[in-house]
């Protein structure tokens, strides 16, 4: 038969071969792997932790992709995880913001006494096989001390305790008030419905005219030509406010979804539209440069700047559509008086 300090001591150099082995493929790594046991004895049902971590370094020209080893509820039969914490990523070093470490805490118990050799972990970096491991761990687990010389004893019955109604309310207190609050909100609220039923008059909603597409569209392009935007050399700024304001127009006065159209989108969407050549070819001439200043950082020169806002209103103003104010319309409907 093996004696514990035979086994003792063939555990440990099983530990210190499997250190061995594994400690070059760690160390020639740039990203390293880790296991560390906040305590390495415990009694048997005690829990200790155990702190898994991988630092690696990310730049622009490698991108690391980091697949963890895949946690059951036991590590080995003797070994069990109690629980685990979630993936933490941290950057230990503010002055080298592409340093990384992800750590994770497994909580590790067991139920049998003796001294349980924890093996590598491997973490696979970039769908490489070979992976990258962590140093094996050593966990010795120790049986509680019986003192024999003692009689046993037999287990103290249950102890026998009165509850009445009144131990009820002491112990759900909560409930009482939260239930009798409810009630008293309800009946106040059904109160204050019926006494406002009651006094208010009914209200008279009263219509707002409606501003035209055309008249929201000149006043926003009087604005912009006030900012003098170009003049500084917000040209990209510029640019994009003028196309935004014709977008919004075509949107609000033709039902075209401008906004969300590309300048390409926009003009096939006129295709059906009743509006003059000259018209369809202002807006595309200021749409188009539009889109080269912003994304192509075209840089137009003072006369360009001016024609597209000249284009805009000519645009605006070629295609509007008067509407009659409501007295307008009212004074439509009724008879002519000869």
């Amino acid at each position: 038969m093996i004696t514990e300090k035979k086994y003792i001591t063939f555990t440990a150099a099983i530990t210190i071969v499997l250190l061995f082995l594994f400690s070059y493929s760690s160390e020639a790594q740039e990203i390293k792997a880790s296991a560390k046991l906040d305590n390495s004895s415990i009694q048997i049902g005690q829990q200790a932790k155990l702190l898994l971590s991988i630092q690696y370094r990310v730049d622009k020209a490698k991108q690391i992709k980091i697949q963890w080893p895949e946690i059951t509820d036991t590590i080995r039969k003797e070994v069990e995880i109690a629980g685990q914490s979630k993936i933490d990523t941290v950057i230990p070093d503010k002055n080298d913001p592409y340093q990384f470490i992800q750590t994770k805490t497994l909580y590790v118990t067991s139920f049998d006494s003796g001294f349980w050799a924890i093996p590598p972990f491997k973490f696979i970096v970039n769908s490489d096989s070979k992976g990258v491991f962590t140093e094996p761990l050593l966990l010795a687990v120790h049986s509680i001390a019986v003192d024999t010389t003692l009689a046993i004893k037999d287990i103290k019955p249950p102890y026998e305790q009165s509850y009445s109604w009144l131990d009820w309310l002491k112990d759900n207190m909560y409930v009482v008030y939260g239930t009798l609050a409810a009630v008293l909100i309800v009946l106040i609220t059904i109160y204050l419905v019926r006494y406002f039923q009651k006094v208010q008059p009914p209200l008279v909603v009263k219509e707002i005219p409606k501003i035209p597409a055309h008249i929201i569209a000149l006043e926003k392009l009087e604005k912009l030509k006030a900012e003098n935007l170009w003049q500084e050399g917000k040209l990209k700024q510029y640019h994009s406010a003028l196309s935004e304001i014709l977008r919004e127009y075509i949107e609000n006065r033709f039902k075209i979804q401008a906004l969300e159209q590309t300048t390409d989108e926009i003009l096939y969407g006129f295709r059906n539209a009743a509006i003059d050549d000259e018209s369809m070819k202002k807006l595309k001439q200021v749409l188009i440069l539009a889109d080269l200043v912003k994304f192509a950082k075209e840089q137009p020169l003072p006369t360009e700047n001016e024609l597209s806002l000249t284009g805009a209103n000519d645009f605006v103003n070629g295609t509007k559509r008067e509407e009659a104010s409501p007295a307008e319309k009212s004074d439509k409907k009724s008879p002519q008086v000869q």
